[in-house]
């Protein structure tokens, strides 16, 4: 009987070595994929897993340039950060100073809203109208709000990263690619900023006159289950081109991709869909040929702006 059980160690033994031996060498293929240089219409982006240091990937990551309603992370940030009420009723009263830009808006003046949904519609559906408010009612006021903003992109090592307004509308409100990575990872900490900016049809409830609207978001990745985004926020100036910073799940890690500066209105959802079949298969995509005009034509421009030369990594 003992002689029986010594007989059937051997044959054990050599399975679970082979089984081994077998995982090991599929761990290695998987780590050994052979990636395409990857293929995006951005001119300049950034990727990363929220979890790590560094860069996966890297795209004029240093350079900066305009960041639109990217800019509304921030503004986020900063209203999560006051401590203020998310049930207190905002009213929207008649702007101080001029929007930068064209600032369409369909809320009423005077009319008032809850901080939280005020924040909400900022996020999901890039409401410049709600961005500003959420400044002018800021501890100290508007002044305060925009110096709060760049305190803590200071704080957070965004050291490339100024703001000037709480929208996006204005050109000078800059950043990188890489800076937008740090941004990302510390809104990501917050889930009314999550729930916010991924939510996909909102009516908010007005009062003062009472009213209703309804807002949907600007990416439609999350819409998309199989995305299971976590952070999204779209952006778009003519100076900025397509913007879009996501955060996403990947094989079931946090993925953070910042895409900034690109043609058409759907590229950045079609970016993040090249960098996702990057990461996975090594597949490097194509873009089309006005996408690669485009590229040229911007970065000879950044290039006489400021002598930045193109870069990836």
């Amino acid at each position: 009987y003992v002689t029986g059980v010594q007989t059937c160690a051997l044959p054990i033994s050599a399975i679970v070595l082979a089984l081994t031996v077998l995982c090991l060498l599929n761990v290695s293929r998987a780590m050994a994929i052979e990636r395409s240089e990857l293929q995006l219409a951005s001119v300049n982006a950034a990727v990363a897993y929220a979890d790590d240091e560094g860069l996966v990937y890297g795209k004029n990551a240093d350079r900066r340039v305009p960041i639109a309603s990217i800019t509304k992370l921030m503004t986020a940030l900063v209203v999560m950060e006051s401590g203020e009420p998310l049930t207190e009723w905002l009213d929207f009263r008649e702007r101080h100073i001029p929007a930068p830009a064209n600032a369409y808006t369909r809320i009423r003046v005077s009319s008032e809203l809850r901080r939280s949904d005020v924040l909400r519609i900022a996020l999901m559906s890039s409401e410049n109208f709600a961005a500003h408010t959420l400044a002018r009612h800021h501890p100290g006021g508007y002044d305060a709000f925009i110096e709060a903003m760049n305190a803590k992109a200071v704080e957070l090592g965004m050291l490339k990263t100024t703001f000037v307004d709480p929208t996006g509308l204005s050109v000078d409100n800059r950043s990188t690619a890489a800076d937008l990575v740090r941004l990302v990872r510390a809104a990501s900490q917050y889930p009314q900023i999550r729930e916010y900016s991924t939510t996909r049809y909102f009516t908010a409830q007005f009062r003062q006159p009472r009213y209703r609207l309804a807002f949907g978001n600007t990416n439609v990745l999350v819409h998309r289950d199989s995305w299971g985004v976590g952070i999204s926020k779209t952006g778009y100036l003519s100076e900025a081109g397509r913007c879009l910073v996501m955060l996403f799940e990947l094989d079931g890690k946090p993925l953070v991709t910042v895409l900034l500066d690109s043609l058409g209105t759907r590229s950045p959802m079609g970016d993040a869909g090249r960098i996702k079949r990057w990461l996975t298969t090594g597949a490097g995509g194509s873009v089309a040929a006005a996408a690669r005009a485009y590229e040229r034509k911007k970065n000879a421009a950044y290039a006489a702006s400021d002598g930045a030369s193109v870069s990836v990594n």
